[in-house]
């Protein structure tokens, strides 16, 4: 019924850790810009990170579970006689 959190939440983290993960991937051979991070390629690690997490939320956002739905009632809350 209602948009799930997680599935924005997803979307951003995938774009922004997909960004970070393409800069730091092409960025990787420079030692410049990575001096001040003691030559760890900080874009390309945390880029990872937030593209795995927001990959995870938005595909836990996206999964249908009869359990989330507040028109079919649940196996249990069925009636199997008859309607009085």
């Amino acid at each position: 019924m209602g948009l799930d959190i997680r599935i924005p939440l997803g979307l951003i983290f995938l774009i922004t850790g997909g960004l970070m993960s393409v800069y730091g991937f092409i960025t990787r051979g420079n030692a410049a810009i990575y001096e001040k991070s003691m030559g760890i390629n900080l874009n390309l690690t945390w880029g990872l990170i937030m593209f795995v997490f927001g990959l995870i939320m938005f595909l836990i956002g996206r999964r249908k579970k009869w359990q989330d739905d507040p028109v079919t009632p649940r196996p249990w809350e069925r009636s199997s006689g008859p309607q009085h």
